[in-house]
């Protein structure tokens, strides 16, 4: 790249670093979009706002050879954001790249498989975890993120706080997750980890 198409192409890297933090981005979603347009100017050593669709097509053909799913959609999120607000531009994504739609069931488990997990588990602490855990069909952050302040045991609920997505959700706590829990506190007073 000359140096003024280099000098250019800075100038719109930080405008989309800039653009990425007003939209209320989170850092990850800054880090991998910002890496995605690193990665296509790298490729063809040219500035962004010079690549014909041909030349993008190609390069997501190369980048489906070479890396997961994955990437390729956040790369194309990325290079999305930056054409819509940087280079203030259509881009038809779906005719350049759409990856395949695959649809997968999560395994559940039987009463019996959890029941030999928490029994299988020595330390009532573990045993409590998993409990509540399934119970309630948390996540393993959201679980580990549960405070006192976050159980109403008037209403049986939970406030899960910035679960999936950085939201905020309300779960049914039941009867054997709040004995267990108050059964733990009692036993062990450790106000860290409720």
């Amino acid at each position: 790249m000359q140096k003024a198409q280099q000098k250019r192409q800075n100038s719109l890297y930080q405008k989309h670093l800039s653009a990425l933090k007003r939209q209320g981005k989170a850092p990850s979603t800054i880090d991998v979009y910002a890496r995605a347009v690193r990665r296509a100017c790298e490729y063809f050593d040219a500035p962004i706002d010079t690549l014909s669709q041909e030349q993008l097509e190609g390069y997501f053909e190369s980048l489906v050879n070479t890396h997961s799913w994955s990437t390729v959609k956040v790369d194309r999120n990325g290079l999305q954001f930056f054409y819509k607000h940087i280079l203030k531009r259509d881009w038809e994504w779906v005719d350049i790249v759409k990856p395949p739609q695959s649809k997968h069931l999560p395994d559940v488990l039987t009463l019996k498989e959890i029941e030999r997990l928490i029994n299988g588990t020595r330390e009532r602490r573990y045993q409590t975890f998993i409990l509540v855990t399934f119970s309630m069909g948390l996540r393993l952050g959201e679980a580990l993120n549960i405070r006192v302040s976050d159980i109403d045991s008037e209403r049986m609920t939970l406030h899960v706080r910035q679960g999936k997505g950085k939201k905020d959700r309300f779960v049914i706590l039941p009867q054997l997750a709040l004995e267990a829990l108050r059964a733990y506190w009692a036993s062990h007073r450790n106000p860290n980890w409720l």
